[in-house]
């Protein structure tokens, strides 16, 4: 039984694209600004797999003269650099328009429409980092139980609610109301549930109780080729969020990376055929967003020491990459994404080691290579097999 192991490590880019001047993101670097200003950072397995030896990759981050994964970086050709772009230009889906952002807050008459329909008042509406708003609001609301609403350079509506205020179900029906509003003129890619919590010491903290809303895609990807084709369609993180579950037989849903990582260990000791599609999300969330370096380096060094575990999970017809969506170099202004190449790092025992598959034209040849690797004739419109390169 073939299988094909997508992992995401949500947002470490690998440099800038060559428009990235064009969003604002001339000289982004994710992985190689945290190996140059992170303090004891040295992932050994990825640059034992080749993470180092990627074509243009910041001399700070070490090769190998060996490396164990074949590798490349890959460009995004959809227009945008934002979480659903990115995985659905994975699962082999080209998007030309970019969702829409609202860098003044939400039009005033959605607003007002908004809390008709969920019958309360909310309060922020404006652009902010989701732990810096609890923080300026979280008084307000715990107070009147006024839902926290904000977006981002992304196209998000996100909610933030204290649960012990308003209960998690009332927060993901404030959600599910605001995901059938926004579209035609106030269309929006995601609308995200941010619950958070005071601890012990009253410090707010946001749980793990997150949810995404996100659009349907318009047409077919990976997970419905998998699936139509009787293999199994299974996720792990937020990628069935993001998808909508179009093409999901299984959304596992998790609590941090290495949450994350146990829960794909425990799919990877089931007998399946097919794709395990997983995303890993603190890399983003936590790091990248807050302008987190240090913080950021570490979360790389905790995933990379897990590396052995994943690797010795492999069955011998499994093929594991190594991938991102898109970057969010830590050392960049602002909370946004930044505009950049991503990994790509391909093993298992049936890949060869140490090809170096260039720089791939779009993110869609993982598509490409896990349904050619799965034995699926249907291909997505866009994206080029890297297969019989890799093939031993």
């Amino acid at each position: 039984m073939k299988r094909a192991i997508i992992m995401v490590l949500d947002s470490l880019g690998v440099g800038e694209l060559p428009d990235a001047a064009n969003y604002g993101d001339a000289g982004s670097d994710t992985l190689g600004h945290i190996a140059e200003h992170a303090k004891n950072f040295h992932p050994q397995n990825l640059i034992d797999l080749g993470i180092g030896c990627i074509d243009g990759v910041n001399p700070a981050v070490p090769k190998t003269d060996a490396p164990k994964a074949s590798y490349a970086k890959m460009k995004e050709i959809s227009t945008g650099k934002d979480t659903t772009t990115g995985h659905w230009e994975i699962a082999g889906l080209y998007t030309e328009v970019p969702f829409k952002t609202y860098p003044d807050g939400f039009p005033r008459e959605f607003i007002e429409a908004y809390q008709k329909r969920i019958g309360r008042e909310v309060i922020g509406n404006y652009p902010a980092s989701g732990t810096i708003i609890i923080e300026e609001l979280g008084d307000e609301h715990e107070a009147t139980g006024k839902p926290i609403v904000y977006t981002s350079a992304d196209s998000v509506f996100q909610i933030a609610c204290n649960v012990d205020v308003v209960p998690l179900e009332d927060l993901y029906h404030y959600c599910e109301v605001a995901r059938e509003m926004l579209v035609g003129d106030w269309a929006c890619g995601r609308v995200i549930a941010r619950p958070y919590k005071k601890n012990e010491s009253g410090k707010r903290e946001r749980t793990s109780d997150r949810k995404d809303y996100s659009v349907m895609p318009p047409e077919r990807t990976l997970l419905n080729m998998v699936q139509d084709a009787g293999q199994v369609s299974a996720t792990v993180g937020k990628i069935s969020d993001i998808f909508d579950r179009y093409g999901v037989d299984l959304g596992i849903h998790l609590h941090d990376n290495m949450d994350g990582v146990d829960r794909t260990l425990q799919a990877l000791a089931t007998d399946f055929e097919g794709l395990l599609f997983v995303n890993l999300v603190d890399f983003d969330a936590k790091y990248g967003h807050r302008r987190d370096v240090q913080g950021y380096g570490d979360c790389i060094m905790e995933f990379d020491a897990r590396v052995p575990e994943l690797l010795s999970a492999l069955k011998p017809e499994d093929i594991l990459i190594f991938t991102a969506d898109h970057g969010n170099d830590p050392t960049a202004h602002g909370t946004d994404h930044t505009r950049e190449h991503v990994p790509l790092l391909v093993m298992g025992k049936p890949v060869k080691e140490g090809v170096n598959l260039g720089t791939r034209t779009t993110f869609a040849d993982i598509a490409c290579t896990c349904l050619e690797w799965l034995g699926i004739e249907e291909r997505p419109a866009i994206g080029t097999s890297f297969l019989k390169e890799i093939l031993k």
